[in-house]
């Protein structure tokens, strides 16, 4: 069983990882009153970064690999840069507790992104489980309501897909470069290039430069950059780093469940009946994919073509 694994630390710190980024819906939410979307995730990687600053120096030797440069870029183009766009509008036009939903599809994006790039084996009950959590995801999002937490729900939920797209080719990325460098030097690097990418996006938005800075928004995003950022992406490297990529990913099926209990206890958010049937079909084909029947031995290894 993985409780007497000797990687326990690893899926600890997959289980704070999940439940951080889980709780990244909500601070979003809390951010986006006051700040645009860019404004918002431009704050949150500057704040990872100023806290880089001190800790990089420390880990910014490294040996790297002919090659390893450009798959480092593509791994930051994924996340943070694609992913936060992405994520950060779909906040704007969906609830929190759904999008946290749809995110339950990473792995199962993972499993087909291996096939692609590894040359990794899929079995059919991935693939059919795959179909069956995104007619999950589709489902819920048909019947959305719009209100003032999803004003449009089914724009939200596929920018969210788009997102999640990325975080799994960001996945693949960062097994592969983990097992050479150091968990924090991952997370600067996509620190570092995260705050480049979204300055220009934070001038050229709609509202600019804010003028204001209420405190809850702000401490929202604070909490952004230095918790979710900071710690649950080291937890998340360093997790990858002792585990498989795919055996990693099935964490993600946590991520809804705690955006849900968050969404609820915090937000006030609620499910319809119809949308809650939605939720189980989407379970329903996580679970499905992720069934044991037999042992799958595919890794991540050096063979990556990116």
């Amino acid at each position: 069983m993985w409780y007497n694994s000797v990687n326990f630390k690893a899926y600890l710190a997959l289980i704070l990882t999940m439940l951080l980024w889980g709780s990244s819906f909500i601070a979003l939410k809390f951010a986006f009153v006051a700040f645009d979307p860019m404004t918002a995730i431009f704050g949150r990687m500057l704040c990872a970064s100023l806290i880089m600053i001190f800790v990089f120096p420390k880990y910014r030797r490294v040996t790297k690999r002919p090659g390893d440069l450009k798959i480092l870029l593509i791994m930051a183009l994924f996340e943070p840069c694609l992913y936060f766009v992405f994520e950060g509008y779909a906040l704007k036009f969906t609830s929190a507790s759904q999008a946290g939903i749809v995110s339950s599809i990473m792995p199962l994006m993972v499993a087909i992104s291996a096939f692609f790039i590894l040359q990794e084996k899929i079995r059919l009950r991935t693939l059919i489980g795959f179909i069956i959590a995104v007619a999950g995801g589709v489902w819920i999002s048909i019947f959305s309501q719009a209100n003032e937490h999803s004003p449009n729900p089914i724009l939200g939920n596929f920018l969210e897909f788009l997102a999640i797209a990325c975080a799994s080719g960001y996945t693949i990325c960062a097994r592969y470069l983990s097992l050479r460098y150091h968990p924090l030097y991952l997370t600067a690097v996509q620190s570092f290039l995260g705050t480049l990418f979204f300055l220009p996006l934070m001038i050229i938005s709609p509202s600019g430069i804010p003028s204001s800075f209420p405190l809850i928004p702000v401490l929202s995003v604070i909490y952004l950059g230095v918790v979710v950022t900071l710690v649950a992406y080291t937890c998340y490297n360093y997790a990858v780093s002792k585990i498989p990529a795919g055996q990693a990913s099935s964490f993600i099926n946590l991520v809804p469940v705690f955006t849900i209990i968050l969404g609820w206890m915090i937000l006030g958010e609620r499910f319809t009946l119809i949308q809650f049937m939605g939720v189980i079909i989407v379970f329903a084909g996580v679970t499905l994919s992720q069934w044991k029947g037999s042992q799958n031995k595919s890794t991540l290894d050096t063979k990556v073509k990116i």
